[in-house]
């Protein structure tokens, strides 16, 4: 989850976190190591929460909103690439813009992204989200569905997976506009280097023709219904775990109002294709991000 508003969870701690380092993984991308002061427990998939009235620079900006919407402006939820045994907790923030749709413009998420630096301080409450593994999982194989900043719980699902459940694949289908969008390219590539058997990842580039590369699987193109049929066939014992923009609030209204049906983003798309795949509803955990 990246820039939602969150659900508060019960047992959920404020942290002052300090930022130990920043890396830049997109033009429009960072992670932020955050240093918590204290041993912290969570599970892969689970985000923490910013409230953006701790920032002086936001002030205006956020007084104005709160004028124009007639509501306090919430905290947003930032999902964590990192996994429980790593020593930092992460977030990975991909910039949102003010697209002409939206009824108001982002709030903070340039703001992390452009102006964060490392030694910071900044209050973070955490943890919460549902879109995590069950303990026990009841399949082989998982089939990450990812776009955009989509891909960053499921990275943390991944690498946590990797580690505590050793008879379990999966494969990584990640979709950008182009090869520089690819948020944790390189990582992904190590990490599949390192778990051949367990690990495929899959990049499909739907803006940028003939990118090609010895050590990765990148496809031109959408994520399609064939390549969606292609895993299955091979891994029939499979549960997804799709992350990606869907459908606004926002986009709804706009349509109702005009009497028109809003186009389908990822996460429509791939709830399409694996209807269309007859894929129980019950084998699929979906996360929407926007």
């Amino acid at each position: 989850m990246t820039g939602a508003t969150p659900t508060r969870a019960p047992g959920i701690t404020k942290f002052d976190a300090s930022i130990a380092d920043i890396v830049v993984e997109t033009p429009d991308t960072i992670t932020a190591f955050l240093d918590l002061g204290q041993p912290v427990t969570y599970r892969a998939g689970q985000y923490v929460s910013i409230d953006p009235h701790q920032f002086p620079s936001l002030g205006s900006m956020t007084r104005y909103l709160e004028h124009r919407k007639g509501r306090h402006e919430p905290p947003r939820a930032y999902s964590m690439s990192s996994a429980p045994h790593e020593p930092y907790v992460a977030i990975t923030i991909k910039e949102e813009v003010y697209d002409g749709v939206m009824e108001y413009p982002p709030l903070i998420s340039g703001f992390l992204v452009h102006q964060l630096r490392t030694g910071d301080r900044i209050a973070v409450t955490g943890f919460a989200g549902a879109y995590v593994l069950p303990e026990d999982v009841k399949a082989e194989h998982i089939l990450h569905l990812c776009a955009g900043s989509g891909s960053v719980p499921n990275v943390s699902i991944i690498k946590d997976s990797l580690l505590r459940h050793p008879n379990l694949r999966h494969t990584f289908v990640y979709s950008n506009k182009t090869l520089q969008d690819v948020i944790f390219r390189a990582a992904l590539a190590q990490l599949q280097a390192e778990h051949r058997d367990r690990l495929k990842v899959i990049h499909t580039i739907t803006r940028e023709a003939g990118a090609a590369s010895p050590n990765e699987d990148i496809r031109s193109g959408r994520v399609t219904v064939d390549l969606l049929r292609e895993i299955f066939d091979r891994e029939p014992n499979t549960i997804v775990y799709a992350c990606g923009p869907a459908i606004s609030v926002w986009d709804r209204r706009a349509h109702a109002a005009k009497g028109t049906t809003p186009t389908p983003r990822f996460l429509e798309t791939m709830q399409s294709h694996l209807t269309e795949l007859a894929v129980p509803r019950e084998r699929i955990k979906v996360e929407a991000f926007g």
